[in-house]
């Protein structure tokens, strides 16, 4: 363990950090307090952990050990109180990660009534945080910001928890006690960093306290893994981007659907072992004259049809360098009217922070700034 990787303690399970202190001659209990310290309490430095010796957290020091806890480099507050994060990592990297309090996904519509959006607000103890997964993102959706910058690296498993404990400290929140919900929906493909993902869930559920229902991952439609998930013993709930209604749309706007098209996509969606009163989502971004017509509305309906999933509908956030423009909210209502009346619970969601570029597809804005102001 005493290699370049063990130089940084965050991202460590119980198993890994009990071996870690008993290399260090202490206790196995030990490893339980480190674990403690480390995610539930989510202290910023060794010196902190107070339940530690002090010599023993000077050998730590010495070794050049680290908990591993990244810097919060800027944030941004949205006029509807969404909080942007700017968060550094090795190397000079840098993600984003956003703060959603009241609310968790801004759903307006309740499912049922085909002529009106009733929106639903959170209750005012909860929140959610949106998590990044990669440094960029490999995919290349044609309407997402994040897809400019291309992807750089995959995030380790403590840079994935690394993110929801300093967003937490920075708020003062606390799980369990504090309701907090957690979408893998930032910049990157989860399912393309697959197994350091599954690794900082089972964290975040065994180590801060949040528990797996409270979380959601949602894919472009990476169909292998889909596979894999529905087999984790700990796993988030599935939200697959479709974004159009057939493939040759489809491959336009997301090239990922040329390796693992429609059919093969909805197979996995339906072969999905769902729990009790469990739904899959699809998340469908809809472009003004490209997606968003009725025929592609019922095109979507025919597609999904037998699936035990609703629809959310996600009216595209702009941004510069893409290509597409907004629905009218018009034409939005009356997407989500043919879904609903074909049986379809569909959801509208409210933009969360895009007066800050926080929204849906929006983040890259203060990386790119960055990354420039690094290389003057």
């Amino acid at each position: 363990m005493r290699d370049q990787k063990s130089k940084v303690l965050l991202g460590l399970t119980l198993r890994e950090l009990t071996d870690f202190v008993e290399e260090f001659g202490q206790p196995a209990y030990r490893g339980r307090q480190l674990f403690e310290a480390l995610y539930r309490q989510r202290v910023g430095s060794l010196d902190r952990i107070s339940t530690l010796p002090q010599e023993f957290r000077q050998s730590l020091g010495d070794e050049g050990l680290s908990l591993g806890v990244p810097v919060i480099d800027q944030k941004f507050a949205s006029r509807d109180g969404t909080v942007r994060y700017l968060i550094g990592m090795d190397n000079g990297q840098s993600v984003e990660t956003v703060w959603m309090p009241e609310g968790d996904d801004g759903e307006t519509g309740d499912g049922s009534d085909a002529g009106n959006a009733i929106e639903i607000s959170g209750a005012p103890d909860r929140a959610t945080i949106c998590v990044s997964s990669q440094v960029g993102c490999a995919v290349d959706c044609q309407f997402c910001l994040t897809a400019l910058l291309g992807v750089k690296r995959n995030l380790t498993a403590g840079e994935i928890v690394g993110q929801v404990c300093a967003v937490l400290n920075d708020q003062r929140v606390s799980p369990p006690q504090d309701r907090v919900n957690i979408v893998f929906m930032g910049m990157g493909e989860p399912f393309l960093n697959y197994e350091n993902f599954i690794k900082a869930v089972c964290l975040l559920v065994d180590g801060v306290g949040i528990p797996e229902s409270r979380m959601t991952v949602s894919t472009a439609g990476i169909v292998p893994r889909i596979y894999d998930l529905g087999v984790e013993a700990v796993r988030p709930k599935l939200a697959i981007s479709l974004n159009a209604p057939n493939d040759d749309l489809r491959s336009q706007l997301m090239p990922i659907n040329r390796k693992w098209n429609l059919e093969k996509l909805l197979a996995a969606a339906r072969e999905f072992p769902l729990r009790k009163r469990e739904n899959l989502t699809f998340e469908y971004v809809l472009l003004d004259g490209i997606n968003d017509s009725v025929d592609n509305a019922r095109e979507v309906a025919e597609l999904i049809r037998g699936v035990r999933a609703k629809v959310n509908l996600i009216a595209l956030n702009p941004g510069p360098g893409i290509a597409f423009q907004t629905p009218t909210e018009n034409r939005v209502f009356q997407f989500q009217k043919i879904l609903i009346a074909a049986g379809v619970p569909t959801f509208i969601r409210r933009p969360r922070g895009r007066d800050i570029y926080a929204a849906c597809g929006q983040l890259k804005r203060t990386v790119e700034l960055a990354a420039s102001r690094s290389e003057l």
